[in-house]
């Protein structure tokens, strides 16, 4: 089974509610947030001291430099 995207869910779920576009919208920025964080966390080699948790920071960092307050609703 594969992965959805944030766009993909955003359009089947305005096709499926299209009265219910703000929560959409909502879930699929988190979506988005969650997809992103998580290639940076899949990119980084594992062979750093303390990797998962210094990593999981980096990834919320830099989507919170890169994104953050860019268009939210």
């Amino acid at each position: 089974m594969s992965k959805q995207t944030a766009v993909d869910y955003l359009f089947n779920e305005l096709i499926a509610n299209p009265g219910n576009f703000i929560k959409a919208y909502k879930q699929a920025k988190e979506m988005e947030k969650e997809q992103i964080e998580n290639t940076w966390i899949d990119a980084t080699p594992r062979n750093i001291p303390k990797y998962e948790e210094i990593t999981k920071e980096y990834a919320k960092q830099y989507y919170n430099e890169t994104y953050k307050n860019k268009n939210n609703v």
